[in-house]
């Protein structure tokens, strides 16, 4: 009678299944969001800028920005602040399993760090030499994390994930932190400081459309499988199924 007892109590209501499956689209929808923003952000940095430049009748030279992070201090400033706050928001509000949680919440708060801390002009005073510091460090810390999640998270050798997708994740995650190295380099070498694409643009680009892209195959992924319905990938084993419906999310 205690084990008929305990088997019913575990049986799911359609309840608890349904905020299961909102709870699942929601983190899709948190994925797609932050790879959205990743595939998006590099391009429009230097369209923004061109675009601004020719409505208004100015030159349009030099509308590539030298660095992401140099678009502070161009036309399309309040477009890269808007894009790592919402990084970071989507970032923070994504929930998962406990390491996650964690790791999501730590790149959000880097996402917002770098938003919030512009990084140094070309001719800094002290203050403005120390924030830079800082920016350096939050933009650094951030790829790292969302390499992690390639490289980690959405490498999951619980679920029937194929092989080929798996070894795209891991790619993904090696190349945001090869990417990143190189930037470091040509950052600190000066090398291509006079090209009108600078090299630290096209590693931060590398780097970021990984991460996008890594993002969004998640997203899709998770979808594929939603609500038992059959999709081009198989579902990934994101933790819910392993919890209880009493277990909380967070």
């Amino acid at each position: 009678m205690t084990d008929d007892r305990s088997a019913a109590n575990t049986v799911e209501s359609p309840e608890s299944r349904q905020q299961t499956v909102q709870d699942e689209r929601t983190i899709t929808f948190l994925r797609f969001g932050v790879g959205a923003i990743g595939v998006l952000l590099p391009p429009a940095l230097p369209l923004g800028n061109w675009l601004a430049d020719e409505l208004t009748g100015r030159a349009t030279d030099g509308f590539w920005p030298a660095s992401m992070s140099a678009a502070y201090y161009g036309g399309t400033r309040n477009v890269f602040v808007g894009a790592l706050c919402a990084l970071g928001v989507f970032l923070i509000c994504y929930r998962l399993d406990r390491r996650d949680d964690r790791w999501s919440t730590a790149a959000g708060v880097f996402a917002l760090g770098v938003a919030l801390c512009p990084t140094a002009p070309s001719d800094p005073t002290g203050l403005q030499r120390t924030v830079g510091v800082f920016h350096l460090a939050f933009a650094g810390l951030l790829f790292v994390m969302l390499a992690l999640f390639c490289l980690y998270s959405f490498r999951n050798p619980r679920s029937a994930q194929p092989a080929r997708v798996a070894t795209a994740y891991l790619a993904a995650g090696v190349l945001i932190l090869v990417a990143l190295l190189a930037a470091v380099v040509t950052g600190l070498s000066g090398f291509g400081s006079d090209w009108a694409v600078r090299p630290v643009y096209l590693c931060e680009w590398v780097a970021t459309w990984a991460f996008g892209a890594a993002w969004i195959g998640a997203a899709v992924e998770l979808a594929a499988g939603r609500g038992g319905r059959a999709g081009a990938l198989p579902r990934q084993a994101v933790g819910l199924e392993a919890r209880s419906p009493e277990a909380p999310l967070t």
